[in-house]
């Protein structure tokens, strides 16, 4: 072992002597001295594996063709011996079928081995060859004439034995040549693998040592890195603490604003929606005072227009019961006037007003249901009515104005019990999807013609049901152009809208989901179809729970 150790010391010495090279200019040596030799040696050793492939792969064709060209000769040979004997036409046609197989085995063999077929020897069995064939043909052709015993004579005759003779021995001559051309390509061969076999231990030789060498110069290199990796993940074990330790105060952080910024988002929700809430009681407030004052006289001054003008009417009838000829300047008056029409049409004008003034009340009074500025509580309320007092006020928009047609409602309302609710934000949620659903609407048919519109008339419905014994349903759904479901994750984000800009907030239905979901404990979503329409669901439970 130990003097093993000091050879390979003795050999690294006598390799760094006289090279004062850099380790890298080493390596890089000797990868090209293993380039140099390797290329050469391949290259010896390919042409040693393609000789042998070639030497064995024609040996097999040649032997194979030698016994076929042995094989058809015998057959042919039979055949032309066998038609002069019998007679029988079957031989010949047998000798025509077989001489082309042994023209193309001959063709092929001379292919293969064309040396062997270009001596005098071969030229000789040619000719033999084709005297036989000759004297086969006229033996042939001497059946074919009735004169069999001449063609069996011609074929036994020491003429055609001894061309027979020729070509057989030419035929072996040939065989020789073939197997001595075969002898010298072993020949090469040997002498290629020799000269592989000597290449490849001078390669070695060179070799072993530069890349002992080189692996040395490796080791010391691995050494050298494990220790530089050593202290590189020391100094990435420290940096990732510190980065963990910044990502962990990054993400603190970030979760703080991003709670600030849902506050401040909230807030700012809730700072409109108040305002918005405040901007609409005040207006509803000063609407409903400035026409409730009024309508009251109205209401209730219209009965004693009605006593007063039945007595009067009476009055006049009486005048005409017992003055029959009045002087002619009242019957001149009483044409001019029309009293028939004026007695018959005055107690219709009377029943039109005190229809108006109701018409008004409940105007007012669907106002006050709406916005609910006296009830900020919690209350059970009728959500029908607040439905009802929703398309009051959104009435306007449902009638046909110029190209926008007629919105349908229809009610398809259930018994529901009485909701605890905040019955004025309720309201409001209402008002949002109704009007949305509204312009959804309008802008279906701007892009629909008269046709279609008629064949599919815009509608909404509305439909409310009992789920169970503690949650109701509110379904708001209309036929128009459904919402493209890339968007429908986004619906219920504050300032997200699809309207032109002044056209939108988007807090409509980002407020109506606080509501619902925050404040009444419930749920709001939405189902859509795109091109059949969009269905927005509230489920409220009955009985108040603290959100």
């Amino acid at each position: 072992m130990l003097q093993k150790q000091k050879i390979k010391s003795i050999l690294f010495k006598f390799i760094r002597i006289p090279f004062k090279l850099l380790p890298s200019q080493v390596i890089s040596i000797t990868v090209v001295l293993t380039l140099f030799l390797f290329v050469p040696q391949t290259w010896i050793t390919w042409q040693a594996y393609n000789d042998f492939n070639s030497i064995i792969k024609n040996e097999l064709r040649l032997q194979n063709l030698s016994d076929k060209i042995t094989y058809y000769d015998e057959v042919l040979t039979m055949s032309a011996r066998m038609n002069a004997a019998t007679g029988n036409s079957v031989w010949e046609t047998r000798y025509r079928q077989f001489e082309p197989l042994l023209d193309a085995a001959i063709k092929e063999s001379i292919k293969l081995a064309p040396d062997a077929y270009n001596s005098q020897d071969a030229k000789a069995t040619d000719i033999a060859n084709q005297r036989l064939v000759a004297m086969e043909y006229q033996s042939f052709d001497l059946v074919n004439k009735g004169e069999k015993l001449a063609a069996a004579s011609l074929i036994s005759s020491n003429k055609y034995e001894s061309e027979k003779q020729k070509y057989a021995s030419g035929v072996k001559k040939i065989n020789q040549r073939i197997s001595k051309q075969i002898y010298n390509r072993v020949s090469n061969y040997r002498k290629y693998l020799l000269w592989s076999i000597c290449g490849s231990f001078i390669s070695l030789a060179f070799l072993i040592p530069s890349w002992l060498l080189v692996l040395r110069l490796l080791k010391n290199y691995l050494k050298t890195s494990k220790l530089a990796q050593k202290t590189l993940k020391n100094i990435n074990h420290e940096l990732e603490v510190r980065v963990e330790k910044r990502a962990e105060e990054l993400q603190y952080k970030n979760i703080q604003l991003t709670q600030t910024l849902q506050r401040l988002q909230q807030a700012q929700i809730q700072l409109i929606q108040t305002e918005k809430m405040s901007s609409l009681g005040e207006m509803v407030a000063g609407i409903a005072h400035e026409i409730n004052n009024p309508i009251t006289f109205v209401k209730c001054n219209i009965e004693y227009v009605k006593e007063y003008s039945i007595n009067l009417l009476d009055l006049v009838r009486l005048y005409q019961r017992y003055y029959m000829q009045p002087p002619e300047i009242i019957q001149t008056k009483i044409k001019d006037i029309d009293l028939e029409f004026i007695q018959e049409d005055f107690t219709k004008i009377l029943q039109s007003i005190e229809v108006g003034t109701d018409r008004v009340e409940q105007i007012v009074k669907s106002l006050r249901n709406f916005s609910r500025l006296d009830e900020a509580e919690i209350k059970a309320v009728d959500i029908h009515e607040g439905i009802d007092g929703t398309l009051m006020i959104l009435s306007h928009r449902l009638k046909a104005v110029n190209k926008n047609p007629h919105i349908s409602i229809i009610k398809e309302y259930a018994l529901l019990p009485m909701v605890e609710c905040y019955p004025g934000l309720l309201n409001q949620v209402f008002m949002n999807i109704l009007a949305n659903a509204i312009d959804s609407l309008y802008e279906y048919n701007v892009q629909r013609t008269v046709d279609e519109i008629q064949d599919n008339p815009s509608e909404i419905r509305i439909c409310t049901h009992q789920l169970n014994e503690s949650w109701i349903q509110v379904r708001i759904i209309d036929n128009g152009t459904g919402i493209p479901e890339n968007i429908r994750d986004k619906l219920f984000n504050p300032f997200f809208t699809t309207k032109p800009v002044g056209q939108g907030t988007g807090l409509g239905l980002s407020i109506s989901y606080q509501i619902i979901v925050d404040k009444h404990s419930g749920k709001l979503y939405c189902n859509s179809t795109q091109g059949k329409g969009t269905e927005f669901v509230i489920e409220v439970p009955i009985i108040h729970r603290l959100a």
